[in-house]
C-alpha cells in the first residue's frame, strides 16, 4: 500500500496484523504453566522470609492476583465478588492452605495441588479458629488494605487469642520483579493487542459509533489469541478523548477529529495495556502539534531509562524521575495543567501494579527485571485529547530496554 503524507501524519502504509508475533500455541502455554509451578517455592520462600522481622507465623491473603501468583488457583476478573472466601489462602512456615467451597474444590485440586484445601462457605469468621488451629498459627499477617474493617473485627473476635498484624505491599513488591515466563506472557498479550488494532484500521470510517468500534476491537482481541480483555475497551472520539478514562458511547465518528483507543489483552493470566490516538481524516494543525508533543514527552521518559540501563552502572532512575522526564516536556510547552495523571504503572497479573511512575511515586530505583507503561497525555476539555501508551521491558543486568508494544507510534490517518 502506498504512503501519502497528510500534514505530517501517515494515511497509508498502515501496519498489518502479519507484522506482529502470532498468538502462543498450546506448547508455549504449557511451558509457562510449568514455569509458574517451578517458581512458586521461591515465591513462597520470599514471603516467608518476611515472617521473622514482622513477628508472625502465617500470612492470610485475599487478592486474586496473589492467589494465582502464590498458589496457582485463579479466578476470572470480577469472579471474586461471587466466590465468597474461595481462593483466599493462608501461608504458614511449612504449608499453604486454600479456602474453597464445593464450586471450587476440584479447581483447587487441579491448579494448586501442593496446597491443602480448607472448606469454607462464605462463613470465614465461624471457621477462622479451626483454620488457624489446624495450621498452628498464633500471629497472622493480613493484607490490611483489602480486608474490610467489619471482616477484620469479626476475625479478631472469633479468635481473640490470635494476633492479627496489618501488613501491606509484601507480595506486590515481589510481583514487581518479573520472571522470564512472566515477561514472555506480557509480550504475547502486547502482540495480540497490536494485531487487533492493525486489523481494525481498514474498518474505521466516519459515521460508525464509538461503541461499535470498541465492540469490534474487543472481538478481534478475543478471537486473536486472548483469553480475556485486560480491561474494557475505551474508544473515544473528538471531545470525548479529553476524558482519560472515558467510556465509548453511541457518538458517531466525525471527520477531522481524533480517535483514542485504550485497550489490552490477557494471555495466560498476564495483561497488556496500550493507547493509540488516531486522526480521522485530515488532522488539524493544532491537533497534530499536540500529538507530536506527547510523542516527544514519551520518548524523553523512555530515553531517560535507556541511558541509565546502557551504562550498566549506578542505580536505576526512580519512577518519580521518569515521570518528571515526560512531564517537563509538556510543562515547557505550556500544557502542564492538562497532564494530570501519572506517566506509567507496572503491569502483569493486574493491569495496574508496581512500580509506579508519577509525581508521588516512591523515591526508590525502579525494580529489574520489570515491565511498565509509559503513557503521557494532554487533554483539552471540550475539544480533544491525545495519549500514547507503550509497555516497556526493563532488564538492567542484561542492559536491555525494549518496547513490548510494537504498533507504530507515528501519527496515523484513518477513515
Amino acid at each position: 500500500m502506498s504512503e501519502r503524507s497528510s500534514g505530517g501524519a501517515r494515511s497509508r502504509s498502515w501496519p498489518s496484523p502479519a507484522d506482529f508475533a502470532a498468538p502462543p500455541g498450546p506448547v508455549e502455554r504449557a511451558r509457562w504453566e510449568e514455569a509458574d509451578r517451578a517458581a512458586r517455592p521461591a515465591r513462597l520462600a520470599r514471603l516467608r522470609a518476611r515472617f521473622a522481622d514482622a513477628g508472625v507465623d502465617a500470612y492470610f491473603g485475599v487478592r486474586r492476583e496473589h492467589m494465582r501468583y502464590l498458589t496457582g488457583f485463579s479466578l476470572a476478573e470480577g469472579e471474586e465478588k461471587v466466590a465468597g472466601q474461595s481462593g483466599q489462602f493462608l501461608v504458614t512456615g511449612d504449608e499453604v492452605v486454600v479456602l474453597a467451597d464445593s464450586r471450587y474444590t476440584i479447581q483447587v485440586g487441579r491448579e494448586a495441588p501442593e496446597s491443602r484445601v480448607f472448606t469454607a462457605y462464605n462463613d470465614l469468621p465461624a471457621r477462622w479458629p479451626e483454620l488457624l488451629a489446624s495450621a498452628g498459627a498464633r500471629r497472622v499477617a493480613v493484607e490490611a488494605g483489602f480486608v474490610s474493617q467489619a471482616t477484620w473485627s469479626r476475625l479478631a473476635a472469633a479468635a481473640p487469642d490470635v494476633d492479627l498484624v496489618p501488613v501491606e505491599g509484601w507480595v506486590e513488591a515481589d510481583r514487581a520483579t518479573k520472571e522470564p515466563a512472566e515477561l514472555a506472557r506480557v509480550a504475547a498479550a502486547c502482540a495480540v493487542a497490536d494485531r487487533a488494532l492493525a486489523a481494525l484500521l481498514p474498518e474505521i470510517r466516519t459515521g460508525l459509533t464509538e461503541h461499535a468500534l470498541a465492540l469490534r476491537l474487543e472481538w478481534l482481541i478475543r478471537t486473536g489469541g486472548a483469553e480475556a480483555l485486560a480491561f474494557d475497551v475505551a474508544c473515544l472520539a473528538g471531545p470525548e478523548a479529553a476524558l482519560p478514562h472515558g467510556s465509548p458511547g453511541d457518538r458517531p465518528i466525525l471527520d477531522g477529529t481524533v480517535l483514542l483507543f485504550d485497550f489490552g489483552a490477557q494471555v495466560a493470566g498476564y495483561r497488556s495495556d496500550m493507547t493509540r490516538t488516531l486522526f480521522v481524516g485530515e488532522p488539524a494543525g493544532r491537533d497534530l502539534d499536540i500529538y507530536r508533543l506527547v510523542a516527544t514527552a514519551q520518548s524523553s521518559a523512555i530515553d531517560w531509562v535507556a541511558a541509565a540501563v546502557s551504562t550498566g552502572t549506578g542505580p536505576l532512575p526512580t519512577g518519580r524521575a521518569v515521570d518528571a522526564a515526560a512531564r517537563n516536556v509538556i510543562e515547557a510547552a505550556g500544557h502542564g495543567e492538562r497532564f494530570g495523571h501519572g506517566t506509567g504503572h507496572g503491569i502483569g497479573l493486574a493491569t495496574h501494579e508496581l512500580p509506579s511512575l508519577g509525581k508521588f511515586a516512591p523515591d526508590v530505583p525502579l525494580p529489574s527485571p520489570t515491565v511498565f507503561s509509559v503513557e503521557p497525555g494532554i487533554y483539552l476539555e471540550g475539544e480533544m485529547g491525545v495519549r500514547i501508551e507503550d509497555l516497556v521491558l526493563l532488564d538492567a543486568s542484561a542492559r536491555r530496554l525494549e518496547r513490548l508494544t510494537r504498533f507504530p507510534r507515528e501519527a496515523l490517518v484513518v477513515g
